[in-house]
């Protein structure tokens, strides 16, 4: 192997070899290894033709490794195909072609041991192919089993691999090969070192690898063994593995089972007793334990081991593991660089649960803000609320009917959805709403009602299945900055969404005539009356933005979510909690107050991840006991409104 090693370092590294006359004399030079190979003498094979530097050998290995090479009785071989009873045979030289008598031929089946080996070979030329997908390939092949012999090819196809994404890739693979395969111990810790910064799931397994242990016991502790740690019988493993290692190793008698000892007894029973304990008394452990021993000392059953005799046969020894890898400067630069990368890896999952946190609070808050705005003002109890947010994700729906550009549908479909959704929204108003100030459960019941008929309006319109509303095909994907930290592109957009309906809420709010009236009527709605402002207006107004709003959430939940006539309820309960928690009537208090909801939510689903439910039971009892302490919320309200 060393052989063959160093003349595919040549061959594929260095200057040509000259060329023999063609494959098919070296085939005849070793007519009778490649007829009947075996994982020794196909060595020599590979090792000739590689040295001959044909451009015709790539192929033939392929060939020969599927067993598509065939012997004519007077010796030449073929590439060759069946067709019933005869052969659509090839010239391997010249790829002449013609058809021959199956009977004429033998086809070489060479086994699996000798298959993998003539795959290595391939490999090891696909490396410097002309073609830029077979040298892809190679290297996909190398990653998936790699050999410490093709260490070497690899290595010397690095310099001269013309694309740049690919020659990344190997310098990569050749990295983590070295880590395991280099020849000098120095190399070795150099690569490993390197891997110290790596998070990839390749780097890792490399690391774990190279840390693997097997167990081991022995009456002293050996001093010549690479030594990983010492274990404790009942605490490091059980008692019964420990003892199933002094089995294996025909050190201790195998125990004596409790079915064993049962079915002993009962096949021993003489005059209502077994040896001196009658039946009576064989309900108890020790009194099995004791018939079964006059048993065994009687020759009728073999010897019995009790778990006292266990622990005193362990005791005799010492259990440990061993590295697989002899050399302690190895596996202790492994052991650094391991530790290295997996404290890497917590804070890269702490970075990726904030990025999944921080995107789940951009969606709660455009949820939740038209509500702030709405129960902030007006002092309504909306429980329709949900249902504008579907109204939004349905508008977007239809319009993408229409318009086949995804892109252009989703910018038609954010003003349209706002259009919508303040048009119902200041329809209901004028309709039931206003008929209902300062009646809080009269309004919760009204508005709950008519979420169930937007609800079934839905449903009659767009039936029950779930709807797509499909992102632009800039959208697909994820920012992926490591293995471990990646986010979607769709949650960005949604993230960048809610920082420009904060910056216009605010700027709505504080730099507009507008957002003055409807500061001072949430503040004090008679004194802003008495001021020729007229409350009536900015409810409708008010009550129209919140829905609105709740209406270009919808576009935007439903680019990752299911638009249903349903989608609303999943976020209704979200919206309260986020405006009470925040404070309410408040655009940095219901900011706070999703950010709280979302890192909150995030992070007890990352302590408990199996059980959804669990989780949001848990987050909705810190939020009652939150409100307990700060009823108010995060950002209180200031001025007359604030004692209402």
């Amino acid at each position: 192997m060393h052989r063959l090693l160093l003349l595919f370092a040549l061959v594929l590294g260095f200057a040509p070899v000259a060329h023999a006359q063609d494959i098919q004399s070296i085939l005849q030079t070793h007519a009778d290894e490649v007829a009947k190979p075996g994982r020794r003498s196909v060595d020599v094979v590979l090792a000739d033709l590689a040295a001959s530097g044909l451009p015709g050998v790539p192929v033939f290995l392929e060939k020969w490794q599927d067993k598509s090479v065939w012997q004519r009785d007077d010796g030449p071989f073929f590439i060759a195909v069946e067709d019933g009873d005869s052969l659509a045979i090839t010239d391997i030289d010249t790829g002449d072609q013609d058809t021959a008598a199956k009977d004429e031929f033998t086809q070489l089946k060479p086994n699996g041991g000798v298959r993998r080996l003539i795959g290595t070979a391939l490999v090891q030329f696909q490396l410097m192919d002309p073609d830029l997908q077979r040298r892809t390939t190679a290297v996909a092949s190398i990653a998936r089993r790699p050999e410490a012999a093709q260490l070497g090819p690899l290595l010397a196809s690095i310099e001269g691999e013309a694309d740049p994404a690919l020659k990344a890739r190997k310098i990569q693979l050749a990295n983590f090969m070295s880590a395991r395969f280099a020849d000098s111990t120095d190399d070795r810790i150099a690569a490993i070192e390197s891997l110290s910064t790596d998070t990839s799931v390749e780097a890792r397994a490399v690391l774990n690898q190279i840390l693997s242990t097997s167990p081991g016991l022995a009456v002293e502790l050996p001093t010549d063994q690479n030594i990983a740690r010492i274990l404790n019988p009942g605490e490091d493993m059980t008692s019964d593995a420990a003892y199933a290692l002094l089995v294996d190793a025909d050190l201790a008698a195998l125990r004596t089972p409790p079915a064993t000892i049962r079915a002993a007894l009962e096949d021993n029973i003489v005059d209502g007793r077994v040896g001196d304990v009658p039946v009576a008394q064989l309900n108890t452990d020790t009194n099995r334990e004791r018939a079964y021993a006059q048993l065994a000392a009687a020759g009728k059953v073999p010897p019995l081991v009790t778990a006292v005799d266990r622990d005193a046969a362990l005791a005799k020894f010492t259990f440990f593991e061993t590295y697989t890898e002899d050399e302690k400067a190895i596996t202790d630069a492994a052991l650094a660089a391991l530790g290295s990368v997996e404290t890497r890896v917590a804070a890269g999952q702490a970075a990726d649960l904030a990025l999944d946190a921080l995107s789940l609070a951009s969606i709660y808050f455009l949820a939740a803000i038209g509500l702030a705005i709405t129960f902030g003002v007006m002092r309504v109890i909306n429980m329709a609320h949900g249902e504008f947010i579907m109204m939004g994700a349905y508008t977007g729906y239809v319009v993408q009917l229409f318009v086949p550009s995804y892109t252009a549908s989703i910018i038609i479909a954010l003003p349209l959805a706002f259009a919508v959704t303040f048009g119902a929204g200041v329809a209901m108003e004028r309709l039931v709403i206003r008929h209902l100030y300062h009646r809080p459960l009269e309004t919760l019941l009204a508005t709950f009602g008519i979420s169930i008929a937007l609800q079934q309006l839905a449903k009659n319109i767009f039936g029950t299945q779930a709807r797509p509303l499909t992102s632009p095909e800039w959208l697909d994907g994820a920012l992926v900055f490591s293995d471990v930290i990646q986010i979607s592109y769709i949650r960005i957009a949604i993230f960048v969404l809610a920082l420009i309906f904060l910056c216009l809420i605010l700027y709505v709010l504080k730099r507009t005539r507008l957002g003055l009236e409807v500061r001072a009527v949430t503040q004090n709605p008679g004194m802003a009356a008495s001021m020729g402002i007229n409350p009536d207006r900015i409810n409708m107004l008010t009550f129209g933005l919140g829905s609105g709003i709740a209406g270009i959430a919808g576009v935007a939940i439903g680019l990752y979510a299911k638009v249903t006539s349903e989608m609303g309820a999943d976020y209704i309960v979200q919206s309260f909690m986020t405006v009470v928690v925040g404070g309410v009537g408040n655009v940095w208090g219901t900011l706070a107050g999703a950010s709280l909801i979302g890192f909150l939510q995030k992070g007890i689903e990352w302590m408990n991840p199996s059980n959804t439910l669990a989780a949001q039971t848990y987050m909705i009892l810190f939020i009652i006991l939150f409100i307990q302490f700060r009823p108010r919320g995060i950002v209180a309200l200031k001025g007359r409104a604030a004692a209402d």
